[in-house]
Order: C-alpha cells, then sequence, then structure tokens
C-alpha cells in the first residue's frame, strides 16, 4: 500500500525532493470569456499534468521553481506560459485563443494535382503500424473521473418519488453518478497489461454503462478496430486503419505551427450514410505522421448505438521522449434520450508519471489484469482532497456531501430496519416469474424461494404435482459462505412424495473453491442435460398433449469439491452413489384435445404407437456408485483480484475441458460398469472485426468399457422440442428430439452462430431503428446407429426476445424445419 501511494504522490508532484508544494490554480475562458472545460495543462518536458473541470477550473501542486506550462485543447491555439512559483500558492488565469489555420500553404507543400488530405493520411497509414509498437512496454499513474448527469425530465413524469430517488431539483436536473479512481497501470506488448487500483470512490447509483478503471479508457486509434464496450456490440474503423480509405474520406482544413511542430488539421467524413464510423476532426504531426490529438464522435443515428445517442471521444498526445509520444488525456462526453428523460456525462482519464520500457520483474504480468487494493473504498475526503488531479465543480462537491450524508444515515438502525422489511415485500408477479427473495438488514442471511412456475406443475407421470424449494445462504465473512437448498416435491396421481437437500460451502474465493453435497430422493429427467423446464412442459402436457419429458425415481447421495489448483486450471471431482427405479405414465388429463395426437409412454425407446400406459422395461431397478472427474483449461486466463474473490474474465482463446466418469461395479453393490471419456473445445464471443462476433463448440467422446450401463448413464444431449429454445447456450440444439440420439457409443457434435450485431439490417431503412442483431448458425451431431444429424437456421435477436427459422436433416431425410422462440424465460 505505502509503495502505490508513493507512485502517486511522484506522479502527481513530479519531484524528488520533500521541498513544500504549493498550488498553481486558475480558469481557463476564451476570448468571449467563456470557459473550456476539460483542458489538458501539463508541465513542458515532463510527463506530469491535470485537466481543467467541467468549469474551466484547473489545479495541480508544484515545488518552487520556474516551469513552462502548457495548455492544449482542441479547436484553440496551444498556449505555452512561463510561471514561477515561490513560497506561496499562484493563480494563473488563461484565455485561449481560437486556433487558425491557414489553408494558404496547402498548394506550396502538396502538389496541386493531390489531395492534400489524402497524401497526409496515407503518410499517416503508412506509419501506423510503427506507432502502434512505438512502446514496447510503459508504466503510468492514471486518474479516471467520471459523473452521470440527467440533463432534463417531463414533468408529467416528476413525481416526488421519482425526484426522491433520483435526486433531482424541481427542474428534473441532478447528478446520478459519479465516480473516481486513481490507478498505476503496466503495459508490455503485445497485449499484457497490468493495473493496481489504490482508491476508488462512487457516489449514486449507475444508471447506464461505467468506465471505472484506466483499462476502459485505453483509447488508440492506431488499432485498425476501435472497440467501445458497452455501447456497440461491432467495433468502429479508425480513421486511421490500414484499410481507413476504403470507409473514409479526408479534408484538409487547414495547417498551422504549435510548439514547434507543423500540425494539420484534417476532417474525418465517413464514405456511407451507416456503418461503424466515426466524424470530426483528427489532428496530425506534419513530417513525423502521427496523432497530435483527435476530436471524433459517433451517433445512434448512423452507427445504431446502444444506450445512448451521441458520444464523443477526444484525446492529446504529448512527447514523452524524443521518439516517444503517449496520450496525456482520453474523455468521452456522451448524451442519450430515453423516455423522455434526457441525459449526459462524460468520462475523464488523466494520465501521470510515464516510465517508457521500464523493466518489469520476472513474474509480474500473471494474468492478473486488475487488483483493487483492500482499502481502495475506505479512501475518507481529506485524502481525496489532496491528492485529487482535478478539482470538483461545486455541484460535485455538494452531491458528495449530499451522498455521504445519506450513506451515513443509510447505516443507522433505524434506516436498516425501515429497509429490511421495505426490501423483504414480496412482489407477486415478481414471485411468479422470478421468485422471492429476502434478507435481513446485514445482508448475512437471505432467503430465496424458486419462482411458483417451477413450483407447481403438471406431468404424465405425476400428475399435477408440488415442487416446492428455498435456498437459504449465510456469509461467514469476505471469503466463507454456505448454502442450503431443500427441496420437497410430491405428484398426486402417483401419490409419490421425494425430499432432499443440497449444500454448498464456498471456502476461497481467490481459487474458486467449494465443496457440494447432496442427499435424498427426487424425480429427475433421464435426460441428464435437461429437457424442458417444469413450466414449459407443463404448458405442452396440458394444451397440446406432449408429453416430451420422461422421468425416473432416485434416491441418492452425493459429495464432491472443485479448486483452481493454478489460474487458468479448474479441477472439478464427485461420487455419487444412487439407487434408481422406473416410472410409468399414471396421469392422462388436459385442457385441450388434440385431434390425431396421444400421450407417449414414459420409456422414451418404446415404438411409435405404444399406448401412453405403457409398463414396459426400459432398465431395471439398480444401484449405482459413479465417480466423475472435470479438468478444464482456460488458456491465457485474465482476471481481476478485489478484497472479496477473483473473478475471471473470458479469455480471447478457445477453452478446453476433459472429461472422466466411471462406473464403479461391486463396491456397496453397486451394479454399474463403464467407463467414459469427452472432451470439450469452446469460445464465446469472437469479435470478428466490424461483422459482430462468433460462438463455437466441439465434443467428441465415448465408451471405452460398457461393461453394464443403463439409460440415464448414457450420453446425452441438449435438444429441444416445441415452439420454444433457450439460444444462451451455444451448445444447444433446435430441433433434435430429447432421447433418440443418446448413446452408449462413440459421438461427436458440433455448433457454430455467428451475430451480425446489426451489421445487415443497418442499412435497411425502416429495420435500422429496431436495432435488430441477426443471427446465423449450424449444429452437427454424429452417433453410433444415428448418423450425420444437421441442423441450419437464420433468427433476428433483440435484448431478451430472439426468434429463429431453420430446417434440419437425419442422415439423408430432411427431419423437421420450423420457427423457435425465446422471449426470456427457460
Amino acid at each position: 500500500m505505502r509503495k502505490h501511494l508513493l507512485l502517486f504522490l511522484i506522479a502527481l508532484c513530479a519531484i524528488n525532493a520533500t521541498a513544500q508544494q504549493y498550488l498553481l490554480s486558475g480558469n481557463i475562458t476564451d476570448q468571449k470569456n467563456n470557459v473550456i472545460p476539460f483542458t489538458s495543462v501539463y508541465i513542458r518536458n515532463s510527463t506530469y499534468g491535470t485537466t481543467a473541470n467541467e468549469d474551466g477550473a484547473y489545479q495541480f501542486k508544484l515545488s518552487p521553481g520556474t516551469y513552462n506550462v502548457i495548455y492544449r485543447f482542441v479547436g484553440y491555439n496551444e498556449k505555452i506560459v512561463k510561471v514561477t512559483i515561490t513560497d506561496h500558492d499562484e493563480r494563473l488565469d488563461i484565455q485561449m485563443d481560437d486556433e487558425v489555420f491557414a489553408t494558404d500553404r496547402v498548394a506550396t507543400i502538396y502538389r496541386k494535382n493531390q489531395d492534400a488530405a489524402d497524401t497526409i493520411m496515407k503518410q499517416v497509414i503508412k506509419k501506423r503500424k510503427y506507432y502502434v509498437e512505438e512502446a514496447a512496454s510503459y508504466s503510468c499513474a492514471v486518474y479516471v473521473k467520471g459523473v452521470q448527469k440527467l440533463l432534463s425530465a417531463p414533468k408529467a413524469l416528476l413525481s416526488k418519488e421519482v425526484i426522491r430517488t433520483l435526486d433531482l431539483d424541481s427542474n428534473g436536473k441532478g447528478i446520478l453518478y459519479q465516480q473516481e479512481s486513481l490507478s498505476d497501470f503496466s503495459y508490455q506488448k503485445p497485449d499484457k497489461v497490468k493495473e493496481v487500483t489504490i482508491a476508488n470512490r462512487t457516489a449514486g447509483q449507475n444508471t447506464a454503462f461505467s468506465y471505472n478503471k484506466a483499462s476502459d479508457l485505453q483509447v488508440n486509434f492506431y488499432q485498425n478496430v476501435f472497440t467501445i464496450n458497452g455501447l456497440s456490440s461491432r467495433g468502429f474503423v479508425s480513421p486511421v486503419a490500414s484499410y481507413a480509405h476504403i470507409f473514409y474520406r479526408y479534408k484538409l482544413l487547414g495547417v498551422s505551427v504549435d510548439n514547434g511542430h507543423t500540425i494539420d488539421k484534417i476532417q474525418v467524413i465517413p464514405r456511407r450514410q451507416h456503418g461503424q464510423y466515426f466524424q470530426g476532426n483528427i489532428y496530425i504531426v506534419d513530417g513525423d505522421w502521427r496523432i497530435y490529438s483527435a476530436d471524433l464522435y459517433v451517433t445512434n443515428k448512423m452507427s445504431n448505438l446502444n444506450l445512448v445517442d451521441t458520444l464523443q471521444i477526444r484525446q492529446q498526445y504529448i512527447a514523452i521522449t524524443d521518439s516517444v509520444w503517449m496520450p496525456a488525456s482520453a474523455q468521452f462526453n456522451f448524451k442519450g434520450k430515453v423516455f423522455g428523460f434526457k441525459f449526459g456525462g462524460y468520462y475523464n482519464a488523466i494520465y501521470n508519471n510515464y516510465k517508457i520500457n521500464p523493466t518489469f520483474p520476472p513474474g509480474f504480468f500473471t494474468g492478473e489484469i486488475l487488483k483493487i487494493d483492500t482499502a481502495a473504498n475506505s479512501k475518507k475526503e481529506n485524502y481525496w482532497a489532496s491528492l485529487r488531479p482535478v478539482p470538483l465543480t461545486a455541484p460535485e462537491a455538494r452531491d458528495y456531501h449530499k451522498k455521504d450524508s445519506v450513506t451515513a444515515y443509510q447505516k443507522t438502525d433505524q434506516y436498516l430496519d425501515t429497509l429490511q422489511h421495505t426490501k423483504n415485500h414480496i412482489n407477486y408477479p415478481g414471485y411468479l416469474i422470478f421468485g422471492y427473495n429476502a434478507s435481513n438488514r446485514s445482508n448475512k442471511d437471505s432467503l430465496y424461494i424458486y419462482p411458483f412456475i417451477q413450483t407447481f406443475y403438471y406431468n404424465t407421470v405425476e400428475g399435477f404435482g408440488i415442487n416446492a424449494k428455498i435456498r437459504y445462504t449465510h456469509t461467514i465473512d469476505d471469503f466463507h459462505s454456505f448454502s442450503i437448498t431443500p427441496a420437497v416435491r410430491y405428484g398426486f396421481s402417483n401419490k409419490l412424495f421425494s425430499a432432499n437437500i443440497y449444500n454448498e460451502y464456498r471456502n476461497d474465493p481467490f481459487h474458486n473453491a467449494k465443496f457440494f453435497a447432496g442427499l435424498g430422493s427426487d424425480v429427475l429427467d433421464l435426460n441428464n442435460v435437461g429437457t424442458r423446464s417444469l413450466y414449459f412442459n407443463t404448458l405442452s402436457t396440458l394444451l397440446s398433449e406432449n408429453n416430451y419429458v420422461k422421468y425416473y425415481r432416485s434416491q441418492y447421495g452425493q459429495f464432491g469439491y472443485q479448486r483452481e489448483v493454478v489460474n487458468g486450471v479448474l479441477l472439478n471431482g464427485d461420487v455419487t452413489y444412487a439407487s434408481r427405479s422406473q416410472l410409468y405414465n399414471t396421469a392422462f388429463g388436459h385442457i385441450k384435445n388434440v385431434k390425431d395426437r396421444e400421450y407417449t409412454s414414459n420409456n422414451p425407446l418404446a415404438p411409435v404407437g405404444t399406448p401412453a400406459d405403457d409398463h414396459s422395461i426400459l432398465f431395471p431397478q439398480n444401484q449405482a456408485l459413479t465417480f466423475e472427474a472435470s479438468a478444464t483449461f482456460t488458456f491465457d486466463q485474465r482476471y481481476e483480484t478485489r478484497p472479496t474473490g477473483k473473478f475471471n474474465i473470458p479469455s480471447k482463446y478457445p477453452t478446453l475441458k476433459l472429461n472422466y466418469r466411471k462406473g464403479i461395479k461391486g463396491a456397496f453393490g453397486s451394479d454399474v460398469d463403464y467407463d467414459f471419456a469427452s472432451v470439450d473445445i469452446l469460445q464465446d464471443h469472437i469479435r470478428v472485426g466490424l461483422t459482430g462476433f462468433s460462438s463455437f463448440k466441439l465434443t467428441a467422446g465415448g465408451f471405452f468399457n460398457d461393461n453394464n450401463l443403463y439409460y440415464m448413464d448414457y450420453n446425452h444431449f441438449l435438444g429441444n422440442q416445441g415452439l420454444t429454445f433457450d439460444p444462451t447456450y451455444v451448445g444447444s440444439f433446435h430441433f433434435l428430439p430429447f432421447y433418440t440420439y443418446s448413446t452408449n457409443g462413440a459421438f461427436l457434435e458440433a455448433h457454430y452462430q455467428h451475430n451480425f450485431a446489426g451489421s445487415v439490417f443497418n442499412h435497411i431503412p425502416f429495420l435500422r431503428k429496431l436495432k435488430l442483431e441477426e443471427v446465423i448458425g449450424a449444429n452437427y451431431l454424429t452417433v453410433k446407429n444415428n448418423r450425420n444429424y444437421r441442423e441450419f437456421y437464420v433468427g433476428v435477436q433483440r435484448l431478451i426476445f430472439r426468434v429463429d427459422y431453420g430446417i434440419s436433416y437425419a442422415g439423408n431425410q430432411k427431419y423437421i424445419q420450423g420457427f423457435r422462440i425465446f422471449y426470456g424465460i427457460r
């Protein structure tokens, strides 16, 4: 902790001695005395600087001495002022001059028969790769400040409750959320990153999106594709991408001289009306052909952004050495409108104390891309007042003070008692679908009641039934917790009562470690990877006489453990002993009698036409002692370490999972004797340039010992029957019957899906505003005795809603084609 604090004292003071520091502060305005917000201010020939706040006020601490202070902001001429600090604070107000870019020099610098802007940008693009790799490594200190504000609201919706909840004034304005952080950021090419957050502060509720760490604001236009997390699932073409001339036109607005550098101001103009493109201006250092600064923006009208209507990105570069330039600041300004509520705000990053090509100790980059110090969220206002490089505006200071007072009140017994009563109030429509949560005032004990639609059900085996299930969770401390999940189930037709309990004990959140155990009896699906939920099976059974799910009875005991043994390697193992028996249909009721349709046997292997009350034998009563183990390898696993544990980040490489399952013969009367192994290779959300993202999964395996096993021991697949489906998992099928392809032999399955993220519909005027995402995909399965099952589908998606149309083939025959829908309920 002391080491990191020292880094920031160095970064923010830029001195090596212990001399007294004094404050240099002032306001920055234009020639008409209008404030210029977020102006970059830094000391010449150093990497120490800051930016002005939203009101144009700036401040930073300096030791006695003479300094050349540089003031820069796009749209204004750079200004250099010599300042002498003696033995007291200094105030220096600055007036910036509007930039003047001469155009009469263009013809003398470039050939008259060649467009000047294209000539300049060709040189910049030619050096793009060089500047991407210019600094092999670096470290710096980063301050991030973010504010989200409500700018106006419809008066009809400004009830007292809304004003109180959002903390607004009478005009519907107010700060919804603000955040600031101090971090130590390190980078080594090609993509190794480590960030240590020393201090973090938030006030209010984040209502949209957040860029609250340095890595969120790493603006690099030298990369071909620029991604904006949270606002678009597609990337944006950089104005200096290697293929940028296909997407952009350029116009030279003029040439000026700043600090001895000739600067070309280039207007960036998209060639198409709609797409993932920037607009605005980019400033180029003539001769070096590098970016001097950028003032670019993207709009919802052109690019179909999520959440916001306009996002402006500003960036200033400064020379760190004679040959290496790095960003001094980066800023995102945004505006939007939702249901008449207009909002806006900014996220601003300031980079200080650059060290180019430092020597990092061995093992410095471990995959930990973010570490939040245990005391980061406990810093008081006097800490921030002494180290904050950007002064708060008056509204921001009032907001912090007010919300700090509210936070203090929210810790009182009176408030906690009231809050507990309010938040534990049951919402019956919510309970119907999502269940009910309740907790005590300390949040250390919580109770979850599973939703109504999964509690009461109907199927042909049990008739109407009750599946009552609750989960109790207790937090011992930040690193230890346990949960207990008891359940009882009763079928009114077969009069079968089941009761079981499942327990988890999490003892090491930094290694994803947990013990788990279960004991009791239950009615289970013969397909152990899942078919239809109780809710959907109830609907299909009663409304259309499709009793898709087939059940059996199990009395069991289970114990297991999982742990990440090293970063990226997760091991999981468990042992289960079960006594298993076959069940039969006992109920045949329905709401609507569907012509030419009858219920099917509870034996999934019974021939077509078998009566619904069939009692043919699928398997005899048996006992099974089973051992299962898996090892999951996530290559180049990256993660964040927070005070409460380790949180893994999706890798850019595929995940490999090895699975093994053994039926142990003879022990405790076990009847089973088999060995099964499989391997999974999968990856989700692979970005594919400007055209969205792909996902895939490949699985292969089989039984290399099948001396004795029963149907529930087969390898099953995540099929689908009925109009609804669940597309949230890339390893599922659209039309595959639940039980037909279950196998006791070898198999191979493959899944691929690509989401174009609107890149096609964005060119169709009447579809563009709907912000639909286009999806295509294919699934494949081959097993012993059922070769070459294939599916192909197309679909559209918006938020939690999705509609697909597909066609499937079983061998050489067309099997099923039709629509499948998803609306958020599984």
